[in-house]
């Protein structure tokens, strides 16, 4: 039993020994690889090299895109001094590279002075926010002519390459070779036939996915001499009341606007009242004439002049009476109506009296004849029996009449509403 315990402490030792010697013996080695960096420009950067069994080797490390040693062991060798080391007492060994420059971008080594030598390489990544550059770009104002064409320029640096993207300051579309977009892609923005509708702001954007996108502003003027628009050429206004007269203009650059009346131009007074609006390219030119005399009456002109030329529009103010009260609509027409109803009424009263006149003629014609032949032939004897006397409907009784006598009842009958 003894003899085994003794066995087993032996076997301990034995391991721990090989082990302890293996640590001794066993050169250095990198446990991780050095990852690769990216940083802003003008940032701060670290890349760490993790090493054990350093022993009495030495860490050092090396920019190899500028073949330079910056660092070895804890000692800065390097003259930059944005760049520095630091040791954590175990196995990692951090590079510092301060306020990063477009120059810092490129491969790192971390090298061990062992025998062979032992190294690994980390990248870093140098990223700059884009910048346009304003000596190779269109200025920030542009003049040309209407119908011309024009072509805007934006370059930009940074790192990614930046993207250039054009839009309009109003959000209206741009047109390119006839097609309108919202955005238009490129360096170069060419306008062809350049209308006054284009005029504007047009934003140069450049981005690149590093904070933070910048942009240019180029203000695009597009000249063209005045025109004028007269909506009412004509203007009718009662005496003693104002009026008012309008022209629209057009004109880039600004246009000087004035009204004129037998080639004197009206200024404002108690008689006249100039006001101008504008927006943009376009004016409203309003004049306006109070307590209207006869004098007042005749030809009026609007001038818009400006570097490119002058244009002028004419209206003629005329007189026209005061209007006058007139009654209204419903009352004339229920007016007319009561006449015409009236009217008809009349009418029908005196047709039916005609009627009734010459039905009542014809009957007593009739009447008076049929008696008389009545009593000729009674007094001839030829045995025609007489009519008894009238019914207390006031109608007579029918035996053997002719014709015209049963016709006559009959009409008779009808408008005095018996029955026979």
């Amino acid at each position: 039993m003894a003899k085994n315990q003794r066995r087993s402490v032996t076997v301990t030792l034995l391991y721990v020994f090989f082990i302890i010697n293996q640590a001794l013996t066993d050169g250095p080695r990198f446990v991780e690889p050095i990852p690769n960096v990216t940083v802003p420009l003008g940032r701060d950067a670290n890349l760490p090299c993790v090493v054990e069994n350093l022993g009495t080797y030495k860490v050092a490390w090396i920019h190899i895109d500028r073949q330079m040693i910056l660092t070895i062991h804890r000692h800065v060798i390097s003259r930059i001094p944005r760049f520095s080391v630091s040791h954590d007492n175990a196995k990692t060994w951090l590079l510092h590279v301060n306020n990063v420059h477009k120059e810092d971008r490129g491969y790192y080594m971390c090298q061990v002075n062992t025998n062979p030598m032992i190294s690994q390489v980390g990248y870093l990544q140098v990223v700059v926010p884009p910048n346009i550059i304003d000596s190779l770009s269109t200025p920030s104002s542009v003049a040309v002519r209407e119908n011309q064409n024009v072509s805007l320029t934006c370059k930009a640096e940074g790192f990614p390459t930046p993207k250039i993207m054009w839009r309009r300051g109003d959000s209206q579309e741009i047109t390119v070779r006839k097609r309108k977009v919202a955005v238009y892609e490129g360096e170069h923005l060419n306008l062809t036939r350049i209308s006054r509708t284009e005029m504007g702001v047009y934003l140069c954007i450049a981005t690149n996915g590093v904070p933070p996108s910048v942009s240019k502003r180029v203000v695009v003027d597009v000249e063209f001499p005045p025109m004028i628009w007269v909506p009412n050429q004509l203007v009718g206004a009662p005496a003693g009341t104002d009026v008012s007269l309008d022209c629209h203009t057009e004109a880039h650059p600004k246009a000087i606007s004035y009204w004129v009346r037998d080639n004197v131009m009206l200024l404002p007074t108690k008689k006249y009242g100039a006001d101008l609006t504008e927006n943009s390219y376009m004016a409203h030119m309003k004049l306006t004439v109070r307590n209207l005399q006869a004098t007042d009456f005749g030809n009026y002109r609007c001038i818009s002049k400006n570097s490119l030329g002058e244009t002028e529009g004419s209206i003629r103010l005329y007189e026209i009476p005061m209007p006058t009260t007139i009654s209204r609509p419903t009352e004339v027409r229920s007016q007319l109506h009561k006449e015409n109803l009236a009217k008809r009424n009349v009418s029908k009263i005196s047709q039916e009296e005609r009627v009734k006149s010459k039905m009542m003629s014809s009957y007593d014609s009739d009447e008076i004849n049929s008696h008389r032949e009545i009593e000729n032939r009674h007094e001839s004897g030829n045995g025609y029996h007489t009519p008894s006397s009238p019914q207390l409907s006031g109608c007579i009784s029918i035996t053997r009449w002719t014709f015209p006598q049963f016709a006559a009842v009959i009409l008779n009958c009808f408008f005095y509403h018996c029955r026979v």
